[in-house]
């Protein structure tokens, strides 16, 4: 009579485990949508501003349901909670965009906004060891094979990215920088996206995906 009630709190944590997931994978393109293309404000009008902030919340939910699995576990609650905390940050700094997009000129805006860019680059690099840490908990070898490929991967291109978002910042305010250097990083500025955020994103959507498949298909199988 026993068996029920901790298979009720498995499947209970596992529910919230895969609507986490859910609502990052959803939530990260809205969110990257939000924050790197200025006219999203103007396609939902009078309701753009509430765009970042919904998006940043979402990722801030899916984070949170993570940490109803494995609540014994305190590298895995420790990893969820630090996540949490940047998509916290990201959340609370998410406003500044609309007024950033309103207001180009002001340098508050601007630096509240290149903190925002530094902190979502946290949060993604953590959410991938977040998601690694999870492989290693669910029996998927495969699983636990493409996720630390792809989190090594994704580290590099987002260690690299944070880097130069750092001397992009930096140079602005460098008045010995040549105009023609900050030029060359306002051209450069679209491949940096496409190949440094775009890549590691769309791998850490997979990873999102895959390990939510790979639950369903543990339970459904296990169900049977």
């Amino acid at each position: 009579m026993s068996d029920p009630a901790p298979n009720s709190e498995l499947m209970s944590s596992l529910a919230n485990l895969i609507r986490g997931l859910s609502a990052l994978f959803w939530g990260l393109p809205v969110a990257l949508l939000s924050c790197v293309q200025p006219d999203v404000f103007n396609w939902f009008k009078p309701f753009g501003f509430l765009i970042p902030p919904a998006a940043t919340g979402l990722l801030l939910y899916g984070t949170r349901q993570l940490s109803f699995f494995q609540k014994q576990e305190r590298v895995w609650l420790k990893s969820v909670d630090t996540t949490a905390v940047l998509a916290m940050i990201n959340l609370g700094l998410s406003p500044f965009l609309y007024f950033w997009n309103q207001f180009p000129g002001n340098p508050f805006f601007g630096q509240s906004v290149g903190l925002m860019a530094l902190t979502g680059l946290g949060f993604l690099l953590c959410l991938n060891h977040l998601l690694y840490r999870l492989a290693t908990m669910l029996p998927d070898e495969m699983l636990r094979h493409e996720t630390r490929i792809f989190t090594a991967f994704n580290s590099g291109l987002l260690a690299v990215l944070s880097l130069l978002v750092l001397s992009f910042f930096f140079m602005q305010y460098v008045r010995f920088v040549p105009r023609p250097l900050l030029r060359v990083m306002d051209l450069g500025r679209p491949i940096m996206l496409v190949f440094l955020v775009l890549l590691p994103l769309a791998m850490t959507m997979t990873l999102l995906w895959k390990t939510k498949e790979t639950i369903l298909a543990s339970v459904f199988r296990g169900q049977k």
